[in-house]
């Protein structure tokens, strides 16, 4: 009689030294963000025992040669260019998205949405660049009255918000494709429009997923560095009156990377970790109202009012309902007034403020005239008009460096070695050295990030249990993903320096640290994504745990993991601020094979020669190379994900 064969005792059994090696590996992403802290922490006492904090927060002078540091105008200039990118991008990402999700026909959705996703792995660096070369010329030819140059609070708000669209446009279509088609299908089934069940129900239900994704974009526009660096005028001033958009600015991350080249009092060095505390603070403020609005909206929408309203008295819940479309046309007015207060004297901004609070009033009765198939017919329009004007802003980016850079590419521009005149200027050669330099960062980064991140993505999603030290790692991670890269810059300056110098080496510790979060969290989501069925399936053959994860979990989770790992490292070769004086030097004429010395990288170089020799071919032709170079990274994703989803069967 044949024996039933049992799996054995082993196979039922986890090992336990996996899983306390998973946890040891997951412990450093907390250790990295408690050691960060600690230094700016640790840097910014000095600053804290010589100044009152308050004097420090509200002094509006900058002045390290005479031991004055007033944070004020560069804490106003963050908050301002931040509103100044949220007015532009808010309206138009979202009325895109809503496009996007709710409109066109899946195969154009399927061509557009891979194009704002692309467009969303443009380094900042290039952003900035089109800022110099292109925006600010045309903001001042349209007011050459106001703008005196390229550079204004202005154009850094334009520039934040065209980096902001990509990511506001791709996750509010994701959440508002969450949105279970039933709603949809109830609600069109009592008579609603396509338009009216957008409206009603699409996107109310899908507010928390828009909100983050404002929020996301907020916390990009806060920890820009690059940008406002170049464009935003880099003038420590309070705008008078505030909302002069045309005055120069210099928010907290400008001051912060340009004062870094200069400093050597450690008094300074102090006042600047204080600054980057006082950055830190901010993003983790936006982050925790981000949490709370979405926490909020989940609740209010499926029970029927939010945290706030569930526990205030009917009196004041009417009182708050009452006074909201009041204070909606009260900020209408004041917005417009604002603005008109630029170009015409109070009296005329004051009576075009009238007008225009009365125009939004007469909307809805406007709209009454029109059938709903007409009104659905011009909310179409209006937002095929914000898709065209968004991805036309992106399409220019490109064409502009396109058309100007494609002629300067040669064998001798990507294989040489640069030539200069006596003045330190590129005249000649190649750029094979800053080339060569970003594929060692990219490979050195993903060195170290590559095997922290894809293990502790492993232990978050297969092995740990809902306990406070999980807890403690999944926020820790946030803060991470949160941290201006500024701050990495900083931190990397003062300590991974003292180690190793400004070489290779540094710059790839501290573009691993910059990373690590993305590959943590596409890594956790695309384990989580395979069914569990196949769990339960591998461990009814006998596999303990470990062997089910290995084996099984992750070839069926390979397609997500590669492609966050590959858009991890197209942001690594893109990145500027982390490296710009921590791990690079502007010109080298060999090749570095020391990690310990430093090298080139096309970013920095970028950089160097948007400050020197704007406009010359070598910019071009430098901007061209680094966005090809990151674009096939993020084509490389592409590509790794369409793969593996034709090979999913679940």
């Amino acid at each position: 009689m044949a024996t039933e064969r049992r799996p054995s005792k082993r196979k039922n059994v986890n090992s336990g030294s996996e899983k306390y090696l998973l946890t040891a590996v997951s412990a450093a992403a907390v250790a990295i963000v408690f050691i960060i802290i600690f230094f700016v922490i640790y840097n910014s006492i000095d600053a804290l025992t010589q100044y009152n904090l308050w004097d420090f927060l509200t002094g509006r002078i900058w002045s390290p040669s005479s031991g004055q540091f007033g944070a004020f105008p560069a804490i106003m200039g963050t908050i301002l260019v931040t509103i100044g990118a949220l007015v532009f991008a808010v309206p138009i990402g979202i009325s895109a998205a809503v496009f996007l999700s709710e409109v066109v026909p899946e195969k154009v959705r399927n061509t557009l949405k891979p194009i704002c996703e692309i467009f969303a792995g443009i380094p900042s660096i290039v952003y900035g660049f089109f800022g110099l070369i292109l925006l600010g010329p045309v903001l001042q030819s349209l007011f050459p009255g106001h703008m005196s140059a390229s550079f204004s609070w202005l154009t850094a708000s334009i520039i934040l918000g065209i980096m902001a669209l990509p990511t506001i446009i791709s996750v509010s279509d994701d959440a508002m494709r969450a949105v279970p088609r039933s709603y949809r299908e109830a609600s069109m089934a009592m008579g609603a429009t396509k338009w009216e069940t957008t409206k009603k129900i699409t996107v109310p239900a899908a507010f928390s997923g828009i909100s983050a994704a404002v929020m996301l974009g907020m916390g990009r526009a806060i920890g820009e560095t690059m940008v406002v660096m170049m464009v935003a005028g880099s003038a420590m001033r309070v705008p008078g009156p505030l909302w002069d958009v045309f005055e120069w600015i210099e928010p907290l991350t400008s001051l912060i990377a340009s004062d870094m080249k200069y400093v050597s009092d450690p008094l300074h060095y102090s006042a600047l970790f204080l600054l980057a505390l006082v950055l830190f603070a901010m993003v983790f403020l936006v982050n925790y109202v981000t949490r709370i609005i979405i926490k909020n909206t989940k609740r209010k929408f499926e029970e029927g009012e939010g945290m706030l309203e569930k526990h205030l008295p009917r009196k004041v819940k009417d009182a708050v309902n009452r006074s909201k479309r009041p204070a909606f046309l009260f900020m209408i007015f004041i917005v417009v007034w604002m603005a008109a207060s630029l170009f015409f004297s109070n009296g005329v901004s004051a009576c075009i403020a009238f007008a225009c609070t009365l125009l939004t009033v007469a909307v809805p009765y406007i709209a009454k005239l029109f059938r709903p198939i007409g009104r659905q017919k011009i909310a179409h329009c209006i937002m095929a008009v914000s898709m065209i004007i968004a991805i036309g802003f992106l399409v220019a980016i490109f064409g502009d460096i396109i058309i100007k850079g494609i002629g300067v590419l040669s064998i001798e521009f990507l294989t040489g070695y640069p030539v200069f005149d006596n003045q330190g200027n590129l005249v000649g050669g190649g750029i094979f050295p800053a080339i060569l330099g970003t594929i060692q960062l990219a490979v050195g980064t993903a060195m170290i990030a590559i095997p922290l991140g894809f293990i502790t993505g492993i232990y978050l999603s297969e092995f740990a249990r809902k306990s406070r030290f999980t807890n403690i790692i999944r926020s820790s991670i946030d803060i991470l993903n949160g941290t201006p890269s500024i701050v990495f810059g900083l931190f990397a300056a003062v300590t991974i320096v003292a180690v190793f110098n400004i070489s290779l080496i540094t710059g790839c510790i501290i573009l691993a640290i910059v990373i690590l979060p993305v590959v943590i969290k596409t890594t956790e989501e695309a384990v989580k994504a395979v069914p569990g069925e196949l769990r339960e399936a591998s461990m009814a053959m006998g596999a303990t745990k470990w062997e089910t994860t290995i084996r099984v979990i992750v070839p069926a989770a390979m397609g997500g993991i590669l492609t966050g790992i590959v858009l991890a490292l197209g942001r690594a070769a893109g990145e500027t601020a982390p490296i710009l004086y921590a791990a690079t030097v502007v010109w080298r004429n060999y090749m570095v094979v020391s990690p310990f010395d430093a090298n080139m990288a096309l970013p920095v170089l970028l950089f160097s020669l948007s400050s020197t020799q704007l406009g010359s071919d070598a910019t071009y032709g430098t901007a061209l190379v680094l966005m090809i170079l990151v674009l096939v990274v993020f084509s490389a994703a592409s590509y790794i994900r369409y793969y593996y989803s034709k090979k999913v069967r679940w």
